[in-house]
């Protein structure tokens, strides 16, 4: 009888660059990610190497000393996957499988490999899929040790085409279909988008694994699929929301990250869409998280990609109930206060004082200050309601604490 083997995680390493772009501090933040989406992909990170270069090394991406330390490791330790935090170029790709015997990805890769596995919809598959051949067509090359030429024959000028030029060939048409399909149902999003006719539209945005969902569930009573993992939620979820006795469309929509491969921002356009035609942004903020603002930043950068950072925008800090902070004592004088010692009293004085009334400190999963949160949504709704429906006065009128009419 075969003995069944159990199936364990992929075991991987981490490898990245401490660069004149990327300090030390930022490095192992950047890897504490990368390690969230290696263990969101399946796989446990067993071990990290990092290097301090100029700049990545054009070559192997890190030094031909340190790429033999990792050999050396991989071999020792059985290890089949090494995964690098910046995009690797074709060549570089190349002469790293020369030295290393695993499986070689790069940060790109990993997330192109979570969004194939949590893609759920034929239209987020088909998304999905141009991503993965756009980044394939240049990396074809790796794929082929051997590069005979097909024969000849009559009617066939010259030597004929190689393997990979077939093979690219093959990959160029197949993005062709895609990007065909993908116009296709873009235009039957955009019917559905125009069949809701002139109703506010809300869009929850922010880092990957914030809340979103989770506050989508709270707020519509609705069951979207919530993870504590990395881009849980691919597909756009949009369901209808009255407070009081206002109606808007609210939309939880794909989380972003640093690094989000262009590849990946191109054929999710349509879902972008959703945020681009948004009346009302909610950004969703982890506020536990040390590097919040990091993540505020990167959030708003793709934002100002899209056309949409000079909407309305409501910051929603989030996760308040996992906020923690260091604390100093009375008798240290040395230690000096940083940002890691800010209490949330201590944040909302700072930069955050500035947003007045537009930001908001909830935990979607206890329901705390919830009820503000709906109060100030349904402010921000109103205003555009009383700019689209000027003679809707019925909408207008002011509630009690139950939400009856006074």
């Amino acid at each position: 009888m075969i003995e069944e083997k159990k199936v364990t995680s992929e075991k991987a390493v981490l490898i990245a660059v401490i660069s004149q772009f990327q300090d030390e501090e930022k490095t192992e933040e950047y890897l504490d990610e990368l390690e969230f989406l290696t263990l969101t992909a399946g796989g446990i990170a067993v071990k990290r190497f990092s290097q301090k270069l100029e700049k990545p090394n054009p070559k192997t991406f890190i030094g031909a000393g340190k790429l033999e330390d990792v050999r050396e490791y991989i071999e020792q330790n059985d290890i089949g996957t090494a995964i690098f935090d910046d995009e690797l170029s074709p060549a570089q790709l190349r002469n790293i499988e020369k030295v290393l015997d695993c499986k070689i990805l790069d940060r790109t890769n990993l997330i192109l490999d979570i969004f194939a596995q949590r893609a759920q919809t034929s239209y987020a598959r088909t998304q999905v899929e141009l991503a993965q051949c756009q980044y394939l067509l240049p990396r074809l090359t790796r794929l082929w040790t051997h590069l005979s030429r097909q024969k000849g024959g009559i009617g066939m000028r010259g030597p004929g085409e190689t393997e990979i030029e077939t093979d690219r060939r093959i990959v160029r048409d197949k993005i062709s279909l895609l990007k065909k399909k993908l116009v296709t149902i873009d235009k039957q999003m955009a019917i559905q988008r125009k069949n809701r006719g002139r109703m506010v539209r809300v869009a929850l945005v922010g880092y990957t694994n914030v809340g979103k969902s989770t506050l989508m569930n709270v707020v519509s009573k609705s069951d979207v699929f919530a993870e504590n993992k990395l881009f849980a939620t691919l597909d756009t979820t949009v369901r209808k929301v009255v407070i009081k006795n206002i109606p808007f469309l609210l939309t939880d929509t794909v989380g972003f990250i640093r690094k989000l491969p262009t590849q990946l921002v191109e054929s999710f356009k349509s879902t972008l869409d959703e945020v681009r035609e948004a009346d009302l942004l909610l950004h969703v903020v982890d506020i536990s998280h040390n590097y919040f603002e990091d993540h505020i930043e990167s959030v708003n950068k793709i934002l100002d990609e899209i056309d949409s950072a000079d909407k309305p925008t409501v910051l929603v800090f989030n996760k308040i109930d996992a906020f923690t902070h260091k604390t100093i004592d009375e008798d240290d004088l040395i230690t000096e206060k940083t940002k890691e010692h800010y209490t949330l009293d201590d944040w909302k004085k700072t930069w955050m004082n500035k947003l007045g009334d537009n930001c908001i400190f909830i935990s979607a999963i206890n329901k705390e200050n919830m009820d503000d949160f709906r109060e100030k949504v349904f402010e921000e709704v109103k205003k555009i309601h009383i700019q689209r429906f000027p003679y809707n006065d019925f909408l207008y009128q002011e509630y009690n604490d139950k939400g009856e009419s006074i």
